[in-house]
C-alpha cells in the first residue's frame, strides 16, 4: 500500500528494504532479486545505511512489512511494494495492473500479506517444506541434458529390439507381412480415391517401399539417430526423424506394435522435439533454456499416464482391485514375470493388500504432487519412481518403466541435480536468455495437447458431453499419429494364467513342442529378465491365450509359417524341434500355469505347476 511517508534522499533506482533477521523474508528476497535482475536494489533494514539515509521511515515499519522506496521519494509497503518491485520486470507488469484495476485484488492481497507477515514462522516452515533452500526460479539445462540422453537410450533399445525381430514379425515371410498389408491399403485407397489423405490415415514411409530391406533400413536409421541424440548431435532433427521412423513402423506393425509403450514413446518423443536445444551441436555452456510450456506438457504426460492407470482399475469395477486382492494373482498372471515375481507371489495376503493400497495411493495421489512446490514435487517423483522400479523388478514391461522413469527426471531441477551429479557437468550450465521456441508454436501446441489429454481422462469416467464434440473430432483427426493417447494397463485383473503350447508332428501321433525364448513353457525353466528388450511374439502369445485363435488371425498365420519352415519366424523361437524339414502338422494346446510354492520347488526344482485344459487349435496341415 502507499505510505504517506516521503523520503528526502531517494535512491537512484527502486530500493526494497526487508527485515534481515527474518529467514522467510531473506529466502523470498532471493526469488524477487532473480526476477527483477538489476532493476531493483535490495538491502536489509539492519544495514546502518538505511537508518542514516531514510530517517523518515520508523524502524517498526521495517519489522512489519517490506518497504519499497522509489526514486521519486514515494514509499510503498506490503503487497503493493512487492507488486511494484516485480513490475520492474516488463513480463510481470500485469501483477501491478491487476492490483490497481481488478476489483477486490488490492484488498485481498493486502490482507493476505498482513496475515503471512504476522505468521512468518509458520510460513517459513512451509517454505522450507515446499521449496527447501531454493525458491529462486529453477533452471532445467542439466535436467534436459539428462532427459534427452535417456530418451535416446530408450529409442536405441526400441529400434535395436525391433530390428532383430522385424522380418519374422512383419517381413515378407513373417507372421503379418507388411508388403501384403500395404498392397491391400493401396488397393483400398485407390478404390476410394483418397489421394493425399492416404498419408494422413496411414502415416508410414512404407508408401515408398514395402521390402524387408526397407524395414531393416528404417530400424537401422532409428539406431543411427538414437546414437546422435545420445551424443548430443543435431537433437531436434534427430528427434523429429526418430518420431517419424517409429510412427512409420507402428503404422504397419499391426498387433506387434500396438502396445502402450509404443504410443508412449511416440508421445514423449514428439513433445521432446519442442523441448530440445536448437544448436546442431549444443553444449550446456551455450544452450538457450528449454521451453517452460513444453516442460509442463511433458509433466502433464506423466500425470496422464499415472492417473489414468489408477482410474481405469477402479472404473472397471473389478472386485479384485476394489478388495485389494489383485496382487495375489498379478505376479504369476502378468505376461512375462521375472524370477523375483515368484518370490513376491509367496508373500502373505496382508502384505499383498498393503502393496495394492500403496499402488493406488501412488497412481492416484502422486500425480497431483507434480503441480505442487518443488520439494513436494520431488516426493511425487520419488514415489512414482519407486513404483516403477518395483514393477520392472517383477515384470518384463520392455522400456515402459524406463521411459516413465525418464519422465520423472523432468520433475527435478538443476538445483537438485547439482547434489547428485559431478560438479563438472552442472557447472557447465549457464543462463542464456529465453527459450528459442516461439510462443506462436508452443501455445497452440499446448492448447491442442491439453484439450485432447483432458478428453482422454474424461472418457475414463464415461461418455463425454456433446459440448466436447469439437475436441472429439480433433482427437479423431490426430489419432493416426499416435502422439496424444490414453493409457491404462490391467483395468481388469487376469486371475488365471493360460499358456499355449505349440506342437508339431510328422504323423499326427507323436508331437514335439516348439519352445519360446521367454514365455513360460518348460516348468523347470526359471523366469528371466529380458526388459528393456521386448520379445513381441512372446508377448502376443499371452494375449492369444486370453481368447481363442479365431480372434487372433496372426496366430494361425504364425502356425502356417511353422509349416512352411520360415527361417525368419523360426528365429523368434528358442528351439525348433524340426531342424531339417518342417513338420506336416501343427496344433496348439492350452494349459493352466501357476507358480509353485517353496516346498514344491525344493522337491522338484519346478517354478511352475501346470494342468492340461484342452485343445486351443486343432491340427492343421497343407495336406488337408
Amino acid at each position: 500500500m502507499h505510505s504517506d511517508i516521503r523520503v528526502a534522499n531517494p535512491p537512484p533506482k527502486p530500493l526494497m528494504v526487508f527485515d534481515g533477521d527474518c529467514n522467510f523474508c531473506g529466502v523470498w528476497i532471493r526469488r524477487w532479486r532473480q526476477l527483477t535482475c538489476d532493476a531493483v536494489d535490495y538491502l536489509p533494514s539492519q544495514d546502518p545505511e538505511i537508518s542514516d539515509r531514510f530517517p523518515e521511515i520508523p524502524h517498526k515499519h521495517f519489522q512489519t512489512s517490506v518497504q519499497l522506496i522509489e526514486p521519486d521519494g514515494e514509499v510503498y509497503s506490503g503487497a503493493e511494494a512487492v507488486f511494484r518491485a516485480l513490475a520492474k520486470n516488463s513480463k510481470m507488469d500485469w501483477v501491478l495492473d491487476s492490483y490497481k484495476s481488478a476489483p477486490g485484488v488490492a484488498t485481498v492481497t493486502e490482507r493476505a500479506y498482513s496475515f503471512i507477515a504476522s505468521h512468518r514462522t509458520t510460513f517459513s516452515f512451509l517454505t522450507r517444506l515446499g521449496w527447501g533452500q531454493h525458491v529462486e526460479r529453477p533452471e532445467f539445462y542439466v535436467t534436459r541434458w539428462i532427459f534427452l540422453r535417456a530418451l535416446g537410450l530408450i529409442y536405441l533399445v526400441a529400434f535395436v529390439s525391433l530390428w532383430t525381430q522385424i522380418t519374422g514379425l512383419i517381413g515378407h515371410n513373417g507372421i503379418l507381412p507388411e508388403d501384403q498389408y500395404m498392397a491391400a491399403v493401396k488397393q483400398h485407397v485407390d478404390l476410394l480415391g483418397i489421394g493425399l489423405g492416404r498419408y494422413h490415415s496411414w502415416p508410414t514411409l512404407c508408401w515408398l517401399n514395402s521390402s524387408d530391406a526397407f524395414l531393416k533400413f528404417q530400424c537401422g536409421a532409428g539406431v543411427l539417430f538414437a546414437c546422435l541424440l545420445i551424443i548430443g548431435v543435431c537433437p531436434i532433427p534427430s528427434l523429429a526423424l526418430l518420431w517419424l521412423l517409429y510412427l512409420s513402423l507402428t503404422s504397419v506393425g499391426g498387433d506387434f506394435l500396438s502396445f502402450q509403450w509404443d504410443i508412449l514413446l511416440l508421445e514423449a518423443g514428439f513433445l521432446a522435439i519442442f523441448f530440445a536445444p536448437w544448436q546442431l551441436w549444443p553444449k550446456l555452456s551455450r544452450e538457450r533454456p528449454p521451453s517452460r510450456i513444453v516442460l509442463w506438457l511433458l509433466r502433464l504426460l506423466l500425470f496422464k499416464l499415472m492417473f489414468s492407470s489408477g482410474c481405469v482399475k477402479l472404473m472397471s469395477h473389478d472386485p479384485n482391485w476394489r478388495n485389494l486382492t489383485a496382487l495375489t494373482f498379478h505376479y504369476q498372471t502378468q505376461p512375462l514375470p521375472t524370477w523375483i515375481a515368484w518370490y513376491a507371489n509367496q508373500l502373505p495376503l496382508w502384505f499383498q493388500k498393503f502393496s495394492c493400497a500403496a499402488m493406488f495411493a501412488i497412481e492416484l495421489g502422486a500425480p497431483f504432487l507434480i503441480f505442487l512446490p518443488r520439494r513436494i514435487r520431488f516426493f511425487g517423483a520419488s514415489a512414482i519412481a519407486f513404483l516403477q522400479i518395483l514393477i520392472l523388478l517383477t515384470g518384463n514391461y520392455t522400456f515402459f518403466n524406463w521411459l516413465t522413469l525418464a519422465l520423472c527426471l523432468l520433475l527435478l531441477d538443476d538445483f537438485a541435480l547439482k547434489k547428485l551429479l559431478p560438479g563438472r557437468l552442472t557447472q557447465q550450465a549457464t543462463r542464456n536468455g529465453r527459450s528459442p521456441w516461439l510462443l506462436a508454436i508452443t501455445i497452440p501446441l499446448a492448447v491442442i495437447y491439453v484439450s485432447v489429454s483432458f478428453l482422454d481422462i474424461i472418457i475414463i469416467f464415461g461418455p463425454p458431453s456433446p459440448k466436447l464434440n469439437p475436441i472429439l473430432s480433433l482427437a479423431g483427426w490426430l489419432e493416426p499419429f499416435r502422439s496424444i493417447n490414453n493409457y491404462g494397463l490391467f483395468a481388469e485383473m487376469t486371475t488365471e494364467r493360460h499358456e499355449i503350447i505349440v506342437q508339431g508332428s510328422d504323423d499326427a501321433v507323436h508331437w514335439s513342442d516348439y519352445e519360446f525364448k521367454y514365455k513360460p513353457g518348460d516348468v523347470t525353466q526359471r523366469p528371466v529378465f529380458v526388459a528393456p528388450f521386448q520379445p513381441r511374439l512372446d508377448w502376443q502369445m499371452w494375449f492369444a491365450a486370453l481368447g481363442n485363435y479365431q480372434e487372433r488371425p496372426w496366430f494361425e498365420n504364425f502356425c502356417i509359417r511353422l509349416l512352411q519352415g520360415s527361417p525368419q519366424v523360426l528365429a523368434l523361437l528358442k528351439h525348433n524341434p524340426f531342424p531339417t524339414k518342417p513338420p506336416r502338422y501343427i496344433r496348439a494346446e492350452l494349459y493352466d500355469y501357476e507358480f509353485t510354492r517353496f516346498g514344491e520347488r525344493q522337491a522338484d526344482h519346478a517354478w511352475w505347476n501346470r494342468q492340461f485344459i484342452g485343445e486351443y487349435m486343432p491340427p492343421i496341415s497343407f495336406s488337408q
